[in-house]
């Protein structure tokens, strides 16, 4: 007669295997809460940067879209930065609530300040040393959280989900948000950089139980941080732009 116990230890096992798994790809999946979403000169606004605009060109693997840089900057001179008004420039037909809206400009102004006061300090006046980063939404399209949380869960619908993404470049029911963002001397006003980006949420299973606008505001901490990362390393001379 065969061991009932070790039976019931084989089967156990499995099981734990099965939930480690399961949780060690809910954690991947979690790690990133948006992705890079393809941009292009003609999905531009240019309000904010206006003449740069022509100057833009593709980034490479951990850029932005689209970015331009200063060629003859001595980054070492900037240690504070102004960070103007967060502004919305989308459009009327994006049907954002303007509740919603303030809210969300009201996050990112919040987030901006946050991720910047890290490395730098935050002033409210120009002088040398400082630099002005202005920033405008302008495009934030909602996730659909109960369908976004099915897709994400059920096994089949996230099978189904991943079919899409091969097809389409990003998961169904998620959210996004494009970006312009403009770096300049506070005293000459002179542009030292300046970027647009497109970011989606991505498929990660936790992202099911945000709000609908929970992938706007991860692409927002993501710019936040990278714009606090990338330019202490410029400043810093860690790295080169």
């Amino acid at each position: 007669m065969k061991n009932p116990s070790k039976r019931s230890f084989r089967a156990s096992g499995k099981t734990n295997i099965a939930v480690l798994l399961g949780l060690g790809t809910l954690l991947l999946s979690a790690c990133t809460a948006v992705q890079k979403a393809p941009i292009t000169l003609a999905d531009t606004h240019c309000g904010l940067i206006g003449k740069y605009c022509d100057k833009l060109t593709p980034g490479g693997k951990g850029q932005m879209g689209l970015r331009y840089v200063r060629p003859d900057v001595n980054w070492s001179q900037f240690n504070k930065v102004i960070i103007a008004p967060v502004t919305y420039w989308g459009s009327e037909e994006a049907q954002i609530p303007q509740s919603d809206r303030q809210t969300l400009i009201n996050y990112f102004q919040q987030s901006l300040k946050e991720n910047l006061g890290k490395k730098f300090q935050v002033v409210d006046e120009p002088g040398p040393g400082v630099m002005t980063l202005t920033v405008a939404l302008t495009d934030a399209e909602s996730a659909t959280p109960v369908l976004r949380s099915i897709s994400m869960i059920v096994p089949q619908a996230r099978l189904l989900s991943s079919i899409t993404r091969l097809a389409t470049g990003t998961f169904p029911f998620v959210g996004g948000a494009q970006v312009e963002a403009k770096l300049e001397d506070s005293v000459s006003g002179q542009v030292l950089a300046a970027i647009v980006d497109k970011r989606l949420g991505s498929g990660s299973a936790t992202a099911g139980f945000q709000w609908r606008w929970g992938d706007v505001q991860s692409a927002m901490d993501f710019w936040s941080e990278s714009a606090a990362n990338r330019l202490s390393d410029w400043t810093s001379g860690k790295e080169k732009p």
